[in-house]
């Protein structure tokens, strides 16, 4: 596969191979996160069909932060009026026309229950302005004031491109064992201070869970009718919108000889 050929579809991401290959070593792509995102809430999530808790694209969380009144953009944006948390990706791109900006992903949790916006930031304190920005404009939409925790402690990486492997991971942890495990009576704590994060083992479990879902897929496939080599399936409207929006990772359909559609998970 060449570096733009299509991996992997699962739900409205579609993973290239460019993308999986950033997941080995390299600085992850925003829709590396988004898939992390949407793995969350159709594997994890779903087992709590009361929680309201939302985890934010990084395209959407830019936008956010570009956009000049939210309230602009609030018909694009998920209904936030019965939400508990929002988890949202932060990158410190300031160029809204390179694709290929920035250079830190950090993570900006907004409990809404508690009025606080807690910064996860693996190289702290580099994106503090970026996430301040995030939190001002979540605030406008929400109506409401938030004050704005950017956290010392959080977990510190050990070079220049885990960032967002933490921010999946933390995310992960926060989501997972934090918030979904915590007693309505009971406070949480929101520290990561305790927290060890494991980056090259973060980064084989999301390759396992990939290669496991392009497993399913294909084996899916071949349950279906044989279809010629020369068919090409389109992504669907949703999935366009995802692309288009989409800053750092390349397009998935590239060479327009692809023979095949790539494995798919979920119904786009």
């Amino acid at each position: 596969l060449s570096p733009d050929d299509p991996y992997l579809s699962y739900h409205d991401i579609r993973l290239t191979k460019d993308d999986v290959d950033c997941i080995k070593s390299d600085w992850l792509t925003d829709n590396v996160i988004a898939f992390w995102e949407e793995y969350l809430e159709h594997e994890k999530l779903t087992a709590y069909p009361k929680a309201n808790i939302i985890l934010l694209r990084p395209t959407m969380s830019f936008m956010l932060m570009k956009t000049g009144d939210p309230l602009t953009i609030k018909d694009a944006l998920p209904d936030f009026s019965h939400t508990t948390h929002i988890f949202l990706p932060i990158n410190n791109n300031s160029d809204v026309e390179c694709a290929e900006g920035g250079s830190h992903w950090s993570l900006l949790l907004v409990s809404i229950v508690d009025g606080v916006a807690f910064h996860y930031d693996s190289m702290y304190p580099a994106n503090k302005a970026e996430a301040m920005l995030a939190s001002h404009k979540i605030s406008e939409l929400l109506g409401a004031p938030l004050a704005f925790m950017n956290l010392e402690d959080s977990p510190q990486q050990e070079n220049g491109s885990d960032c967002g492997v933490y921010v999946c991971l933390l995310m992960q942890h926060l989501l997972l064992h934090r918030l979904l495990k915590a007693h309505a009576a009971h406070k949480v704590s929101m520290s990561m201070k305790e927290k060890d994060v494991d980056a090259a083992g973060g980064r084989k479990e999301m390759m396992r869970v990939i290669e496991m879902f392009r497993r399913e897929g294909e084996r899916r496939r071949s349950y279906v009718m044989p279809m010629p080599a020369s068919s090409y399936h389109p992504p669907s409207r949703t999935a366009m919108v995802n692309l288009t929006h989409r800053r750092r990772s390349t397009s998935p359909f590239g060479n327009k000889n692809h023979s095949k559609s790539p494995p798919r998970i979920g119904d786009n």
